[in-house]
């Protein structure tokens, strides 16, 4: 299925070679590119994937994470940013971000990324990644520790923290993908949580890994 993706970026040269990655990558197409998070709510297509950057004209990216989400309730949305600050990865998770890239990551890894947000993943450059870990542990002080999860759902749930993908983790862990979205699943269940990235808050602030 080809994954059809919005672009919000305030820079013309950027947006435009983002718009040109997906419209020349197979699988992908651009179903709108916009300045302004205020344009983007005009876009008549329903995308999968929102590419959205944090200093934006008027409304920020992080402000415009929950307009986003209530006028596309069902897409993901992935940060591409120049910001690998804590202040900005924790806001943007908290406002119900999915993924955190920064716009250095290369065009391969951005499109891997975006197929991975669509179905539930939670990409982040592996700066930011460690950023959060880092954020989390620092000011939220650890709770006791339960025997919620299993090993392996903690081994793989270290494996989201630290940037994997469910492809990825599932080759590193030589499993099967769909037994990874099954641990993924039942973590779900367990921390009664509902995304990869609410999962991984809970998981660092209760000190469950």
């Amino acid at each position: 299925m080809i994954k059809k993706v919005l672009v919000i970026e305030d820079h013309p040269e950027f947006r435009e070679s983002l718009y040109y990655i997906l419209q020349s990558s197979e699988g992908f197409t651009c179903c709108g590119k916009y300045f302004s998070v205020e344009d983007a709510l005009n876009c008549k297509q329903k995308p999968d994937v929102v590419l959205l950057d944090i200093n934006l004209p008027g409304i920020s990216g992080i402000e415009g994470i929950p307009k986003l989400k209530e006028r596309f309730p069902d897409t993901a949305i992935l940060m591409l940013t120049v910001f690998d600050d804590s202040d900005s990865i924790f806001k943007s998770i908290l406002a119900g971000a999915d993924g955190y890239l920064l716009k250095t990551t290369q065009p391969r890894r951005l499109l891997e990324a975006i197929e991975d947000v669509a179905i539930g993943g939670c990409p982040m450059s592996p700066s930011v990644a460690r950023q959060a870990l880092n954020f989390f542990r620092k000011y939220f002080p650890a709770a006791p520790k339960e025997n919620l999860l299993t090993d392996r759902e903690k081994e793989i749930l270290q494996l989201v923290i630290d940037g994997y993908n469910n492809d990825d983790i599932g080759k590193k862990l030589f499993i099967s993908i769909q037994t990874v979205r099954n641990h993924i699943r039942h973590i779900y269940e367990k921390l009664h949580v509902h995304s990869k990235s609410q999962a991984v808050v809970k998981a660092i602030r209760e000190n469950l890994i």
